[in-house]
């Protein structure tokens, strides 16, 4: 089976599970959420009624009420139809809303009273509060004649309940008709001390004299109410399947289409890749794969881009390592074949002139096989080192005595600058051999009368090596090729004059080997200066 229909095939087991869990989780979220509604239904009755309460208990009558039963219902969604016990209709929110009022719900009506709950103080002699509740009964009468009055007249009052729970009415503005409460010298009145009296025998005092309270105000309370909320017959929240059904299905279409689309954007570049890299199988390196966005599929093609170019650029270097080679060793050997054959056929005469310049030529092919073997050695690893506790200026003063009479017989004065003592871990031969190859260039391109430094400095934990000279210097173009393998920047420099040509790549492959890094700038006619960095020793 092919890698298209097993992703397809997986997607779509995964879409139709999710999609059957979604609706699983769908029903039981819905179910859930019509338990919600049922007690947010529960909290929707209480604030009705609680707002109804503070409506009568404020205003001392139900002079008014439609507006706050037609906000009630807007806000809660409810249909709101107010009456009193006596079935007297005050206002239904299906009239206020400009509809015929539908039948009300059969559920039971839920009563509403305004009149206050007394707070009878515990522990108190029962005369004393009898005689407080007979205030509060005159009190109550005072404040709600006060209050309706303030109702009818259009200010909107305000009730704030005493120590008793008597309301006590204030207005923001009191119109002319309706005087303001006032305290009277004595508020007791007999015949509600009278009425008040059997409460005293009473054993379940309190609620006595909350009976007579709500008896002797009975003429200036507002009426209690009878709230009947929805209509008959309104059906209960539920959910319908079908619609969930319907975007289950909708999801595991979309999900099937997504996998297609996804099959084809993932295997399209898949594809590319799997015959550019047959082609760079079969040789072909120039191979690219296309390109575009900054996905992970984008990220693949750019790594595989690179790859075949890091391959190219490989191929092309052994190449061109080769042809160098080759021309490296074919007219010294041919020259050597040649002189062979002419003393073999008694042409030449076996001087020791000319067997001298045999064995150097031959010494000098020895070099350069030897320096292809350690940059061979040195770039796969494999060089062995013996690293130990150098001194740099010591190395260095070596590398003077070494080089010395070849400064002499070329006129040019070669010091070392190094003020004190620096210390690296390294192989003491490996080094000699990098600063060896440097002073070595730096003598041949620097004429009579000019100078090179060997000078060392410690940095941090770095130590600091220069290998300058006074010498014409490299052209800015040259020096990018400067530790390229046979490349020489005086191309009229043989072998005889210039080396191998091999001998800062090794020497760069050295020094990288040892954790650092070698650097060179120039400029014509100034001179060149070559700089290593190398870590000092932790001692």
């Amino acid at each position: 089976m092919s890698f298209r229909l097993r992703v397809l095939g997986l997607l779509m087991l995964v879409a139709l599970a999710a999609s059957a869990a979604t609706g699983w989780l769908t029903l039981r979220q819905a179910n859930r959420q019509v338990q919600e509604t049922v007690t947010a239904g529960r909290q929707e009755v209480a604030r009705i009624t609680g707002e109804l309460r503070t409506y009568g208990f404020t205003h001392g009558t139900w002079d008014g009420l439609s507006p706050t039963v037609a906000s009630l219902a807007q806000d809660t969604g409810q249909r709101i139809r107010v009456a009193t016990e006596s079935d007297v209709l005050l206002t239904d929110s299906d009239a206020l809303a400009g509809r015929t009022p539908r039948e009300p719900s059969s559920q039971p009506a839920v009563l509403v009273d305004p009149r206050p709950a007394l707070k009878v103080p515990a522990g108190q002699v029962r005369r004393i509060s009898m005689k407080q509740v007979a205030s509060a009964i005159s009190d109550y009468r005072t404040e709600m004649t006060y209050a309706a009055c303030l109702t009818r007249a259009g200010a909107e009052p305000t009730a704030r309940p005493d120590n008793l729970g008597i309301p006590r009415i204030k207005a923001d503005r009191r119109p002319a008709q309706c005087p303001a409460p006032k305290d009277s010298a004595d508020p007791l009145t007999p015949a509600d001390l009278i009425a008040l009296q059997p409460c005293e025998a009473e054993q379940r005092f309190a609620a006595c004299l909350q009976r007579v309270f709500n008896q002797r105000i009975g003429s200036v309370a507002p009426p209690r109410l009878e709230v009947r909320l929805g209509v008959r017959n309104e059906s209960a929240p539920t959910l319908a399947a079908a619609p969930t059904v319907a975007v289950a299905a909708g999801v595991a279409l979309a999900v099937v289409a997504g996998a297609l689309l996804l099959s084809r954007a993932v295997l399209r570049p898949v594809r590319a890749m799997t015959v550019a890299a047959k082609g760079l199988g079969e040789g072909d390196l120039g191979r690219r794969v296309p390109v575009s966005g900054r996905d992970e599929i984008a990220q693949l093609g750019g790594a595989f881009n690179r790859m075949a170019e890091s391959i190219q650029a490989g191929e092309e270097r052994q190449r061109r390592l080769t042809g160098d080679i080759a021309h490296e060793l074919r007219t010294p050997l041919a020259n050597l074949r040649g002189y062979l054959e002419a003393l073999r056929d008694g042409v030449v005469d076996p001087t020791p002139e000319l067997l001298d310049s045999l064995h150097r030529e031959a010494l000098l092919q020895q070099r350069i096989v030897d320096d292809l073997q350690d940059l061979a050695l040195a770039e796969a690893g494999a060089l062995t080192y013996h690293p130990a506790d150098v001194d740099l200026r010591d190395l260095l003063e070596a590398g003077r005595r070494a080089h010395h009479a070849q400064a002499e017989a070329a006129g040019v004065a070669l010091r070392v600058e190094a003020s004190a003592p620096v210390h690296v871990t390294a192989d003491t031969d490996r080094l000699r051999q990098v600063v060896g190859n440097l002073v070595g260039n730096a003598l041949r391109a620097t004429p009579a009368g000019g100078s090179v430094t060997l000078a060392v400095v410690p940095r941090g934990e770095l130590a600091v090596v220069e290998v300058r000279d006074t010498g014409k210097g490299i052209s800015p173009e040259d020096l990018p090729h400067l530790f390229d393998r046979f490349w020489r920047a005086d191309a009229s420099r043989g072998r005889a004059t210039g080396g191998s040509g091999l001998g800062l790549s090794i020497a760069r492959q050295i020094v990288t080997d040892h954790r650092g890094t070698i650097d060179v700038r120039s400029a014509v006619g100034a001179g060149t200066t070559f700089t290593i960095v190398l870590p000092r020793s932790a001692g």
